[in-house]
């Protein structure tokens, strides 16, 4: 029987299934997403194929999982950056600050390489329903301020959030902080206001 590296074999399981997500991650970020074999993980994490079959039936499957296991996350990180602000303004501010730090961390470029590749219709719907799921706390706070139509709203902040995403620039700070500052004043006062 193999050796188990936890009290229980389902604790095992979940601690090898993360190190498997932690690690095709891992492989994305440094060689793009073709570097993301199953053979490239099974290398990477010292276990043999058929081992790795055990986790994931196929390449599809192990992008659909790295995938669907991110956004969760991201969206928690942004329910809680929001929850903990005061008044529209702040909120909307905690949104945007939490959101650019997520597009511009290495996991979500990851992340977007990899959705792009052929899925199955189902880890699709998955990922999109996630991924609407990360404008919810903004939709709130724009609902919340009596704003017409938040859910697109929301949508074209997103937008505005990426594009601010390609100004910012790691080393920068002074830069970026004018980049929030003018991100900020356009979703909350628009470009003629």
């Amino acid at each position: 029987m193999p050796r188990i590296s936890a009290d229980t074999v389902a604790e095992h399981r979940a601690n090898r299934l993360r190190a498997l997500l932690d690690a095709g991650r891992d492989l994305v970020t440094e060689g793009g997403p073709e570097a993301l074999t199953l053979a490239a993980l099974a290398r990477r994490v010292g276990l043999s194929r058929p081992s790795l079959y055990e986790y994931f039936r196929s390449r599809e499957e192990l992008v659909a999982a790295i995938v669907t296991d991110e956004l969760p996350e991201w969206a928690r990180h942004l329910d809680r950056a929001v929850a903990a602000a005061d008044g529209v303004p702040a909120k909307v501010e905690a949104y945007l600050r939490t959101e650019l730090g997520i597009i511009t961390d290495g996991s979500h470029g990851a992340v977007v390489a990899l959705s792009a590749h052929a899925l199955p219709d189902s880890s699709r719907e998955q990922i999109r329903a996630e991924h609407e799921r990360l404008l919810a706390p903004l939709v709130g706070v724009l609902r919340e301020a009596g704003v017409d139509r938040p859910e697109l709203r929301a949508l074209l902040v997103h937008g505005m959030v990426e594009a601010a995403s390609r100004a910012v620039a790691p080393g920068r700070e002074e830069h970026n902080e004018a980049v929030i500052a003018a991100l900020l004043a356009q979703v909350l006062h628009g470009v003629l206001a």
